[in-house]
């Protein structure tokens, strides 16, 4: 009795199984339709989006203890906040290069580079930028944006480019904002942090502007590391150098004051001659041992500047890809049809159940309204 108990769940569930498989074959015709016309919506889509090529550059950043304070301040400069002073300059490479990607300033570099596209002529990237095509439906999408931005132009004043192609950093316009976005949304970087090896990749419409920049991004982003750990050692470097032309020349002053009074007083064997020509040598001995210390620490000076720059190694240098990288026609194909199988299978399950239920509701109160008409025509 247990086991009948038991089983009989079991068979019930196998039974509808097979019901709602036999629903679905009947209707296979009302599956093979819908799957069609997905696959019709799939090619649409798929040939609407425009392609995209993307270019991977590899890098590899030297490993070694700095004391961080160097690039410490490019996350002040680019507003990332504080980093310790303890940190590996390795370790703040890797933390930074993303940062540094999504940064305006960084974008601003790259705002007005030349760009030669494959089939066009040499134009700044911002107006590349701006002239890369959309699919239809985020134009139609955007046509109450543009509408409202229209209106809102006849009343606002004009904030277009300087003439000569330069913008104000700190007050950008509209326009700006939305090349400068487009640009930073365009670089992406991906940091392992295990091994250091930064992955830097450039999607643009088109294969030659997209070589261009991603190789541009790389040695720009190298200046920029490179001039934030030189920085210090730099200043210092500086700093020398103006104390050794100053010590130098008093040096050679000190050299010349000795040698006029010598010449002057060959035959005097006075002590106050003597006492002269010995503070004279005194000095010149003194400005030549500054000038020469001065000299030695300006000579470590500049080699701590060669020590201080990174050393990134190029795994995969940039190049013209030869095939898109979006967008997928397959997968988009395939996702369609997959999609409109499911919807299908859904409506013929539970949808049609569902509508009909819902249709009934609505005729019932109007069938409860026509008895009651036909009732009080009757009387």
């Amino acid at each position: 009795m247990e086991e009948q108990l038991n089983t009989q769940p079991y068979e019930e569930q196998e039974i509808d199984l097979l019901e709602l498989a036999g629903n679905l074959w009947r209707r296979r015709k009302f599956i093979i339709v819908s799957a069609l016309v997905a696959m019709v919506i799939g090619l649409v889509v798929a040939f609407s989006i425009p392609r995209e090529y993307s270019v991977t550059v590899t890098l590899s950043p030297e490993s070694g203890k700095s004391s961080g304070g160097n690039l410490a301040g490019i996350a002040q400069s680019f507003g990332l906040g504080n980093l310790s002073a303890g940190s590996e300059a390795d370790a703040l490479n890797i933390t930074l290069f993303p940062d540094i990607l999504a940064s305006d300033p960084f974008a601003l570099e790259l705002y007005g580079m030349t760009v030669t596209p494959e089939d066009g002529e040499p134009m700044p990237l911002n107006e590349y930028i701006s002239e890369q095509r959309s699919p239809w439906w985020s134009v139609i999408l955007g046509l109450p944006f543009k509408a409202m931005g229209w209106v809102r132009s006849l009343w606002a004043d004009d904030e277009d480019e300087n003439e000569d192609g330069t913008i104000d950093p700190f007050r950008l316009t509209e326009k700006e904002s939305r090349r400068l976005e487009a640009i930073k949304e365009s670089m992406s970087a991906v940091v392992d942090k295990k091994t250091g090896i930064t992955t830097i990749s450039v999607t643009m419409q088109d294969a030659v502007v997209s070589a261009t920049v991603a190789d541009s991004v790389v040695r720009k982003l190298q200046d920029y590391i490179t001039a934030y750990r030189t920085k210090k050692a730099i200043e210092d470097c500086r700093y020398l150098e103006k104390l050794y032309n100053e010590y130098q020349e008093g040096y050679y002053e000190a050299q010349q004051n000795y040698a006029s009074y010598m010449d002057a007083n060959k035959g005097l064997y006075t002590r106050k001659s003597m006492v002269e020509v010995e503070r004279l040598q005194n000095e010149m001995n003194q400005a030549y041992q500054v000038y020469n210390q001065v000299a030695s620490q300006l000579q470590m000076a500049k080699a701590k500047i060669q020590e201080a720059k990174p050393v990134f190694a190029v795994v995969n240098p940039a190049r013209v890809p030869v095939k898109p990288s979006a967008p997928r026609k397959l997968m988009i194909l395939v996702c369609m049809i997959f999609i409109g199988v499911v919807c299908a299978c859904a409506w013929i399950l539970f949808g049609e159940n569902l509508w009909k239920e819902l249709r009934k509701k609505a005729a019932a109160p109007e069938a409860a309204d026509n008895e009651s008409e036909t009732l009080n025509e009757k009387k």
